[in-house]
């Protein structure tokens, strides 16, 4: 019999509900709650999914489910018993703190646990080991939302909620493309301009997003311009009479420091720093301030800066200004990346804070933790953030570093000198629920931690909601909660360490932790003191602050005009616009933003084991604006060398016209799991943030990763390997780890899962696509390597070789008969030849017209193959695996107005109906797809 459990999705920091739909033994699906407050009912392509990435294939062939240990760098892993790995730690990490000190341990943990992990992270680290190294992959995510908050507002409390959107008049969206990091937050914004017309919506961003195309005003921006455009918007405010003053006297401070610096930032001057125009600057200030209610949204784009706080003051400057903050639809909203950043936050999980919004530097808030954990004394000794504590583990400082739920080989900036910390530290301790990460190569203990859907507690979202995380299921093989994984290292290690291991360590269940971080709010900005678990679970997610013997949570903050500040009063905070860390130059003449994917996560780790969200970007490219291919010489697909002063990448390129000139595009998610290959000095390629830099913001200490200078040059790769493979799902990632390790063997290689369909997908199969290239003819002992994985033998494998040339083809077939498809196959030679058997494998389509042209690498016989099985248009609609070939025929079908036009292809197609996350994709084609004649009645009579 089925059962449903109430859970939260793991992904962005929405926070949509869900529920989970199990047999007792594993997961079966999943839908969205309709109770939950953040999405009601509504799920992205993402969350849609979720299931997938608990089946029983992937539990036993992705999942960590013995712990691993090797006693010697450079010896294989081996399995070991959970009390073995614990003593092992738990010595190791005491003979370090005995011969170095505690400060040459560091953690670095993720916005993906749940509070109560946090809470056990943090006083092992702080409260027994007695180190405040312990960061959050947060600190690439929100460090410098908390820090601008704190400085302008006195808290690190977002003072708006979902709902604002219902009431906003302006929405002001900057470094943020919500359209597909924010999905279900974007549906919402969505229904709130269908519901008022009169809604305008402003968008910031460098790149024509399809954010961007929903709005009524596109200030396209120089990268890292945005504390400029600010400065400009004020003067304007300011120079046509627009502020609100009387809010500035009775609420704030510092507006004249302020003022001061805005009066040299004239909108002209700002239309000349930030590249837009001058009159646009100056309407988008109207409406700004003039709206009756303006809510701002904003992410990555202002928060990975090396001037991400003052980006984040310098727009809530805008708000305090203009009085629009502290009433419904007003005020500035950061959105969070991660499921429970926020929580993380609350918990004190990173070196800059402690448990409560407590501060480390202050002795005060030092002893009130103390007193709260039962210890003397909490470490004073300034933490190491993450960029910090990677760097100190590089200089051999940080001797041993525990790692969990998150993967700095992929995700850390500065890949070279991420990797060299990981190899020189004495000890690296994953605790991690995915086998294959590009960290777990570098572990010499590997911990086996329980993931979505098998654990218990809350995470906290954008809008301060506390929700509950269920369990469905316990966790698979020897997987154990992560809260519990560091308490029994704990208990081992504080006799070690001649500490007392009670009442420190006393916890015994996630509620346990709960209770004690509760105990940690009280009379604090952000008290929960009213909150448990048994009122969630009855009366579900609930907004802070929720003090003892309210009856609810606040829905927005600062209402009565006072703030968290020491007077009451919000801080105008007046930095001038500094130019970005790195410009671009002769060497590396283009600035790269990295970006997301509309149905990717993050490194992949979890969304990487569904095939089906390969569908809608399959392959990382760069994009360039066309005039700056051309003047390189690039054609569309063509090999680059993408370089920076850190590292180098080889991508393919692809045009897009929503870039400005001098500026380049690759989505942050394609780590080395995905794409690879070695560069012209042998050193294998370590994935996007190879290129990206450490540089790092002096007050949040967030990394720049959204700029970085590069450069672009054609790279000559003429010979190319294909390697595609069906079969079923049990085999799949076996098959695709022999292959992954392949792609270091060429000079560029990605390699990704392909979820089968029709035939194939009701036969069960998964599907593996691997392509390469190199500057010359490709070893035959590594095509023997390729055929071997792909297990090209027996009768049913057709041959084609040709040595002089070094072309061949192998092709394995279901079977001889007019029913036989491509099962596998393997494809060598230049570039261009041959590409449609890809088609032909990928579609499953029969072989049998085809006959002897499957092997002839003639090209008289690839135009009439080609007509036999075209390239795959790019999957748009997840849900219904709707391409958009099919989509712009039938738009082309469909006449009225554009609304008209989009219900007729909803109608037909289904694309767009579920999870809507290819909305922005179909209103965009319906503008740009003609539509079909419309008869009149006259014609209609002759006819």
């Amino acid at each position: 019999m089925g059962m449903d459990t109430r859970s939260t999705c793991p992904y962005c920091g929405v926070g949509c509900g869900v529920i989970i739909e199990s047999d007792g033994v594993q997961i079966t699906g999943v839908r969205g709650d309709p109770e939950h407050p953040a999405n009601y009912g509504r799920l992205c392509s993402k969350g849609q999914t979720l299931h997938l990435s608990a089946s029983p294939v992937v539990l036993q062939t992705r999942r960590l489910l013995q712990p691993g240990l090797r006693l010697e760098r450079g010896a294989e892993r081996q399995p070991a018993s959970w009390e073995q790995v614990n003593r092992h730690v738990a010595e190791s990490l005491a003979r370090v703190h005995a011969q170095h000190g505690p400060e040459a341990i560091g953690f670095y943990i993720s916005g993906q646990l749940l509070s109560e992990d946090y809470q056990a992270f943090n006083k092992v680290a702080r409260g027994l080991i007695g180190s405040n190294n312990i960061d959050s992959n947060s600190r690439l995510c929100m460090s410098s939302a908390v820090v601008g908050y704190k400085q302008s507002l006195g808290s690190d409390a977002p003072p708006t909620c979902y709902e604002d959107l219902d009431h906003a008049d302006c929405v002001f969206i900057t470094g943020a493309n919500p359209a597909w990091a924010h999905p279900i937050l974007f549906r919402r914004l969505e229904a709130a301009k269908a519901a008022k017309p009169t809604m305008k919506i402003i968008v910031v961003d460098p790149r024509r997003t399809e954010t961007a195309e929903f709005a009524d005003l596109h200030l396209q921006i120089r990268p890292g311009s945005d504390v400029a455009l600010c400065l400009g918007l004020l003067h304007s405010m300011i120079w046509d009479d627009l502020l609100d003053a009387s809010f500035i006297a009775a609420h704030t401070q510092g507006f004249d420091d302020l003022k001061a610096l805005a009066r040299e930032m004239t909108p002209r001057e700002a239309a000349r720093i930030c590249g837009v125009s001058e009159a646009d600057i100056r309407l988008a200030a109207r409406w700004f301030a003039q709206s009756p209610a303006t809510l701002s949204l904003y992410c990555q784009g202002l928060n990975q800066s090396s001037s991400g706080t003052a980006k984040n003051t310098a727009l809530i400057n805008l708000h305090l200004a203009c009085g629009q903050i502290g009433r419904p639809g007003a005020g500035p909203f950061s959105l969070t990346g991660q499921p429970n950043a926020m929580g993380g936050r609350e918990v004190g999980g990173m070196a800059s804070l402690l448990p409560g919004h407590r501060d480390p530097a202050n002795p005060a808030h030092r002893a009130e933790v103390a007193a709260l954990w039962g210890v003397d004394s909490l470490p004073s000794e300034p933490g190491k953030t993450a960029i910090e504590l990677f760097e100190a583990a590089a200089r051999g400082e940080i001797k041993a570093l525990w790692i969990a739920c998150t993967n700095p080989a992929q995700s850390l900036p500065d890949q070279a000198l991420v990797r060299r910390a990981l190899e020189r530290c004495e000890l690296v301790i994953l605790q991690e629920c995915f086998a294959d990460t590009a960290t777990a190569a570098f572990a010499d203990v590997l911990l086996p931690a329980s993931t979505w859907g098998e654990k218990e507690g809350t995470v906290t979202n954008s809008e301060r909601r506390i929700s509950r995380v269920r369990a469905a299921l316990a966790p698979p093989g020897e997987a154990r909660a992560d809260w519990r994984i560091v308490r029994d290292v704990a208990r081992l290690l504080a006799p070690l360490l001649g500490r007392p291991a009670s009442p420190l360590l006393d916890f015994d269940s996630s509620e346990a932790l709960w209770l004690e971080h509760r105990a940690a709010t009280r009379g604090r900005d952000l008290d929960i003191g009213g909150l448990s678990y048994q009122l969630l679970d009855q009366h579900g997610p609930q907004q802070w602050p929720f003090p003892e013997g309210a009856h609810s949570g606040l829905k927005r903050l600062y209402e009565g005009g006072r703030f968290a500040t020491e007077n009451g009063r919000a801080q105008f905070v007046p930095k001038p616009y500094q130019a970005p860390a790195e410009a671009a130059s002769p060497k590396f003449p283009l600035l790269l933003n990295t970006t997301r994917l509309r149905d990717q996560w993050h490194g992949m780790s979890r969304t990487g084991v569904i095939s089906r969200l390969f569908g809608h970007a399959a392959v990382p490219r760069l994009q360039m604006h066309p005039q700056d291919m051309a003047r390189r010489g690039l054609a569309e697909g063509a090999m680059a060398t993408v370089s920076s002063a850190r590292g180098q990448i080889t991508l393919p390129v692809q045009s897009d016209l929503a870039l400005a000139l001098g500026q380049v595009d690759l989505p942050m998610h394609w780590g080395q799991e995905f794409v690879s290959g070695c560069d012209a000095q042998g050193q294998v390629m370590n994935g996007v943030n190879a290129l990206t830099q450490p540089a790092f913001c002096p007050d949040s200490k967030q990394p720049e990763l959204k700029l970085s200078a590069i450069d672009v040059q054609a790279v000559k790769l003429p010979w190319r390997l294909s390697a595609s493979i069906w079969l079923a799902a049990a085999e799949a990632a076996r098959v695709g780890r022999a292959l992954r390790a392949l792609m270091a063997e060429l000079d560029y290689a990605h390699c990704v899962p392909v979820a089968a369909s029709g035939i194939g997908a009701a036969a069960g199969l998964e599907g593996w696509s691997f392509e390469g290239a190199s500057q010359g003819p490709l070893p035959r002992d590594l095509l023997a390597r390729f055929a071997l994985t792909l297990d090209l033998r027996g009768s049913q494998v057709l041959h084609y070789a040709d040595a002089q040339r070094g072309r061949s083809r192998s092709l394995r077939l279901s079977d001889s008969g007019p029913d036989a498809r491509v099962l596998a196959l393997l494809r060598v030679g230049p570039a261009g030849e041959g590409e449609w058997l890809q088609a032909l494998w990928r579609d499953g389509r029969a072989v049998a017209p085809l006959g002897r042209r499957l092997l002839a690498p003639d090209a008289q016989f690839e135009a009439a193959a080609d007509a036999a099985a075209q390239a795959r248009s790019p999957q748009l609609c997840n849900c219904f695996d709707v391409s958009q070939q099919r989509i712009e025929l039938q738009l082309k079908q469909c006449s009225g107005s554009p609304a008209e036009r989009l219900k007729s292809l909803q109608s037909a197609l289904q694309c767009g109906t579920q999870c809507g996350s290819c909305l922005p994709s179909l209103r965009r084609l319906v503008d740009v797809i003609p539509a079909a004649p419309s008869t009149s009645f006259q014609e209609t009579v002759a006819s």
